[in-house]
C-alpha cells in the first residue's frame, strides 16, 4: 500500500455516501506496510470485512475474486485497492464485485500502471485511466481518474456505483 493511496481512500471516504458493509478484497497486511494498508480506521462507524486469498493480518474471510463466495446484493461498498494487476481474469473479478454490491453500492478501485513487477501470487497487468473505464463499464456511473504524468500515471484509481452519480458535484476526488 502507498500514501497516495490510503489519502485517496480517505478523501473518497469522507467525500461519498458510503454504506456497508464494506469488504476489502486484497487486505491481506505484510511487512513493513502493514499499519499503512489498514483501512478500517478510515470507516469507523461502518462493518468492515477484510478479504484475501490467504490468511493472514488484516484478513476476515477468505475469497477468490474470480467468484466470490457471497450472495448477490450483499455489500454496501467494495474496495480492491492495488489488487487488480494480481488478479488474471480482472473482468470476471469486476463483474463479481458488481454481483455482490447492494443496488446504490460504490467500487472504489486502484492499480499501478508505473510501478516494477512485483507482490504474490503473480503480477498480470498494468491499467491505464482508459483501461479502469472499461473494466467499469457494467456500473450505472463510473468515475476514473490518476496521478502522475498525464500520458503515464503512476496509479490508476477508479470508481463504479450502481446508481446515477454526478460526479461534478466531487470535483474535490480528481
Amino acid at each position: 500500500m502507498r500514501h497516495r493511496v490510503r489519502n485517496y481512500v480517505q478523501v473518497v471516504a469522507a467525500t461519498l455516501p458510503l454504506e456497508g458493509p464494506i469488504y476489502e478484497f486484497g487486505s491481506l497486511a505484510e511487512g513493513r506496510q502493514s499499519n499503512l494498508a489498514n483501512m478500517r480506521p478510515l470507516f469507523p462507524d461502518i462493518e468492515y470485512i477484510g478479504c484475501d486469498m490467504r490468511e493472514g493480518r488484516g484478513v476476515d474471510r477468505i475469497l477468490n475474486l474470480r467468484d466470490i463466495d457471497l450472495p448477490d446484493e450483499i455489500a454496501g461498498t467494495v474496495l480492491c485497492l492495488e489488487t487488480l494487476e494480481h488478479v488474471e481474469f480482472c473482468r470476471k473479478a469486476v463483474a463479481e464485485i458488481h454481483r455482490i454490491l447492494k443496488p446504490g453500492g460504490f467500487c472504489i478501485l486502484s492499480s499501478v500502471m508505473n510501478f516494477p513487477i512485483h507482490g504474490y501470487p503473480d503480477d498480470f497487468w498494468r491499467f491505464t485511466p482508459s483501461g479502469f473505464g472499461s473494466l467499469l463499464s457494467c456500473f450505472e456511473s463510473q468515475y476514473v481518474t490518476y496521478t502522475g504524468e498525464p500520458k503515464f500515471p503512476h496509479t490508476v484509481y477508479g470508481i463504479g456505483a450502481k446508481r446515477f452519480v454526478d460526479w461534478t458535484q466531487y470535483e474535490n476526488l480528481a
